[in-house]
């Protein structure tokens, strides 16, 4: 399920699937890292979320709430993501 990178709480992980189509925002969340199909984790939420820092291709990026609301990602599928350890592990 897609939902705002706003939504995620210190912690939680996701994979970025989507940005806004407001091209001025998204070249600059393209520049700073956040591009679909790259992997970000929330570090820290402030002022009830009104701003959060993600950790995305090794950097820690904090961006406001109206911002982060504007990339849509998907949390991974622990089911799906323990069937593939588990096979390695049988390999």
């Amino acid at each position: 399920m897609l939902r705002p990178l706003s939504l995620l709480k210190p912690g939680q992980s996701a994979v970025i699937r989507w940005l806004s189509d407001d091209r001025s925002i998204t070249a600059r969340l393209l520049d700073l890292g956040f591009t679909p199909g790259t992997a970000v984790t929330c570090t820290l939420s402030r002022s009830h979320g009104a701003i959060s820092a993600f950790l995305v291709r090794n950097a820690v990026i904090a961006l406001r709430r109206e911002d982060s609301q504007l990339i849509l990602a998907e949390e991974p599928d622990m089911q799906e993501d323990l069937k593939e350890v588990d096979s390695i592990e049988n390999y």
